[in-house]
């Protein structure tokens, strides 16, 4: 299973201002071909449910979903936070959060990583320091494996400077689950993360980690 790249929606029925799984189909009709799955505060049963509902919809446009947390809910694709589990779980995709050279350091296995917060971010107010697209670039020639950048990305332009960073994909939340037309916004986002990626000379991208050691 080949890392996420392009646009990749990470859910928060929280702050959507329509049901999930509409918000999900809304995006994916705009091109999300990746979403992660976060809601760790539901009950197994709950979140289980939700994952196969999500899974149905994104399968309709090929796409795949993540699961945030150890347990992939009947899946093949995680998404671990930067304290653990280490080693990491025998699945089709492992990604990890990270946000500074010593958590890069501690991969493994992992397929692909999230770098953040690129910019301050609503979802996590306070949360940081911002990297920056100069802080970006400087971990993404840190990382063992791809890289995906995220925190308070919410414009084309944004999107633009994460590529020129060498990100191979952009994680937003806020900017398609706030969004009065989530088709819209992951048009539009997809659309400039494709348009900065046929302009900007690709920095060399390692491949997944997943046996290298």
């Amino acid at each position: 299973m080949r890392a996420p790249t392009g646009i990749v929606v990470l859910t928060d029925r929280r702050v959507a201002r329509r049901p999930l799984a509409e918000v999900v189909a809304g995006a994916a009709a705009g091109g999300a071909r990746w979403v992660v799955l976060r809601e760790k505060d539901l009950p197994r049963p709950e979140r289980l449910a939700l994952a196969a509902e999500l899974r149905a919809i994104l399968a309709d446009v090929g796409g795949t979903l993540v699961v945030a947390g150890p347990d992939p809910l009947d899946g093949d694709a995680v998404h671990l936070p930067a304290a653990g589990p280490y080693p990491p779980p025998a699945v089709g995709l492992v990604g990890r959060s990270c946000h500074d050279e010593a958590e890069l350091a501690r991969l493994t296995t992992e397929d692909y990583v999230t770098l953040s917060p690129v910019w301050p971010t609503r979802t996590k107010p306070g949360y940081g320091p911002a990297l920056h697209p100069s802080g970006l670039r400087r971990l993404i020639r840190h990382s063992p494996c791809p890289a995906l950048a995220l925190g308070g990305i919410e414009t084309p332009e944004q999107v633009g400077a994460c590529v020129a960073a060498g990100a191979v994909g952009v994680a937003v939340l806020g900017a398609i689950m706030r969004a009065d037309d989530p088709t819209t916004a992951a048009t539009t986002l997809g659309g400039a993360f494709a348009e900065a990626a046929s302009t900007v000379p690709p920095i060399p991208q390692p491949s997944t980690g997943r046996g290298q050691q």
